[in-house]
């Protein structure tokens, strides 16, 4: 997971370390009074005899053990500013891994503003592994990019009145309907009674496919014939569930681009009729930038209130799991790692720097 993403930050955490070494190192060496020969500089206007001279051959080992000494200090214990023009070539070799592992501009823009405040004019202490700083700041600034928007599903769910609408929107063959049946199990697996609404009667086969998950998951599901109005399969499963006691409705619909414009249509008409509770945008991982100009694109027309990516375990760049909340102003619900049931997590922002930054 994440791996080509994980291989470009590395330079630039090599990069940055070298400077800091670099900079300790320049700051550990011997005063310029001490000539290259190892003798003291004589100074102007003082007699020769008032210099200090070498009292024994033992001087010079004893001059690079002091040396030594000095240099680990500074090194393990003194700080260093590194200034603009030691991160230039770093932070611009940083801002392309990130537009190479498809992080959205304003989003790689903000990661690395964040970086240079942190590492520019500020005093670093040395420690053993100068990598520590460049990580730390690194985990720093994308935390701070994933933590916008948080939103607690869970809190929501448990506080929310009964039936709880939640519907799926997305383009085709971006696993929406699986990701349903995924979020169906997790809210079972809480305790909550689940029922399903077949609204894709668009495509053929959709009804079919997630009725082959009802059934496995035990789960009601509600459905029409083929080509009827989603707005009213939704709206029938929601009164299903308002009278029999059930907790959620998870809405299927049909896969579509924003430029469709009959299925944009229909879409805001389910939107009028059932007023869900949650409107979930469903993308692949790595689809990267297009995902989240899909995303952006789906917002603008519909508002939706948070993203669900599938095939998070298959991306190597790591780009939109970055950006999509970030570009959205809406939080990441989900991640889907797999292909069964139990293969989604909650998006919680530490579980994710883990993967992005870990071996």
């Amino acid at each position: 997971m994440f791996n080509r993403f994980k291989e470009r930050l590395k330079g630039f955490k090599e990069a940055v370390s070298a400077k800091i070494q670099e900079k300790g190192e320049v700051q550990a060496e011997p005063p310029e009074a001490v000539a290259a020969g190892g003798e003291p500089e004589r100074t102007a206007g003082v007699p020769e005899a008032a210099v200090a001279r070498p009292v024994s051959q033992n001087n010079e080992a004893k001059t690079k053990q002091s040396f030594t000494s000095r240099a680990k200090s500074l090194i393990f214990e003194q700080e260093v500013v590194l200034d603009e023009k030691d991160l230039k070539a770093p932070l611009w070799d940083l801002e392309m891994a990130l537009l190479e592992s498809d992080v959205a501009l304003p989003v790689a823009e903000t990661i690395v503003g964040s970086v240079k405040d942190d590492l520019v004019g500020k005093k670093k202490k040395i420690r053993a592994d100068t990598g520590e700083i460049v990580e730390d700041t690194l985990r720093k600034a994308l935390h701070q990019v994933l933590s916008e928007n948080l939103f607690d599903v869970d809190l929501f769910i448990r506080d929310a009145d009964k039936p709880v609408k939640i519907v799926f929107v997305g383009v085709n063959g971006t696993g929406k309907t699986t990701s349903i049946a995924k979020v169906a199990r997790y809210l079972k697996d809480r305790g909550y009674s689940v029922v399903l609404a077949a609204g894709d009667t668009f495509r053929a086969g959709a009804v079919e496919q997630i009725e082959v998950h009802a059934n496995n998951l035990e789960m009601k599901l509600v459905k029409h014939k083929d080509g009827k109005d989603p707005a009213a399969v939704i709206f029938d499963a929601v009164e299903y569930a308002r009278a029999h006691h059930k907790d959620v409705v998870l809405a299927d619909t049909a896969g579509r681009l924003h430029t469709n414009v009959n299925l944009m249509d229909q879409m805001k008409k389910i939107v009028r009729v059932v007023k869900p509770d949650l409107l979930i945008f469903v993308d692949e991982a790595i689809a990267g930038n297009d995902a989240v100009e899909r995303a952006r694109l789906f917002n603008e027309a519909v508002p939706i209130d948070g993203t669900i990516l599938t095939k998070t375990d298959a991306d190597a760049k790591g780009g939109a799991a970055i950006s999509i909340s970030h570009v959205t102003g809406k939080p990441v619900l989900f991640l889907g790692v797999g292909q069964n049931y139990p293969d989604l997590v909650k998006f919680e922002p530490d579980w994710l720097l883990e993967r992005l930054l870990g071996p």
